[in-house]
């Protein structure tokens, strides 16, 4: 997939994970369907989320907050990662920065899409995550890709041994999430 504000941000990359789904709606309404949805529907999210969190919450360390009754992007925002760029009814992104591989994360603050993609601390690995819609005939087809760049040659080394550890729960993350923007979609009326 091409998606010149997600190429924005992040043009070039070390990994990187896709996932697609059709939905019988048209793009205003799944897009809008992504913004409006909860974690309570996403029936996975919580123990995945306490399991990625689990290391540093027995250290005594912050994992994730608790999730309430906010849609998930505004849950997610809150924690460490910042909205990049949105075009409405097309396309959002979002970005990090961390040592993932830590327990606790390692987690760079930044306030923009300009300080991220200025960011090239060595030690670090920057990650971008996309939601892009796009519609033929009222059927709407929903992407999401994550990529990570690393900012050197020893933090892609240790990204890779967590990205082979964490890949599977992160892939059945996003297509759970796709599936109950779906939903969430398909039985919401204009």
């Amino acid at each position: 997939m091409t998606s010149s504000l997600l190429d924005r941000f992040l043009p070039h990359y070390h990994i990187h994970e896709l996932h697609s789904i059709t939905i019988h709606a048209p793009a205003s309404r799944s897009f809008r369907a992504l913004h409006e949805l909860t974690a309570r529907e996403i029936w996975l999210t919580r123990p995945l989320f306490f399991l990625r969190s689990l290391p540093a919450r027995l250290k005594g360390k912050r994992g994730f907050a608790r999730f309430d009754d906010a849609p998930l992007l505004t849950q997610i925002a809150r924690e460490n990662f910042v909205l990049l760029g949105e075009e409405a009814d097309r396309e959002l992104v979002l970005g990090t920065i961390g040592k993932f591989w830590q327990s606790a994360g390692g987690m760079q603050r930044f306030r923009n899409a300009e300080e991220f993609v200025a960011f090239n601390t060595p030690g670090f690995a920057k990650a971008t995550m996309n939601f892009h819609v796009s519609e033929a005939g009222g059927v709407t087809r929903l992407t999401t890709e994550t990529r990570i760049v690393c900012t050197d040659a020893e933090a892609r080394k240790k990204f890779a041994r967590y990205w082979r550890l964490i890949y599977p729960g992160s892939a059945l993350i996003r297509v759970i999430w796709l599936r109950a923007i779906r939903k969430r979609a398909e039985q919401t009326q204009e």
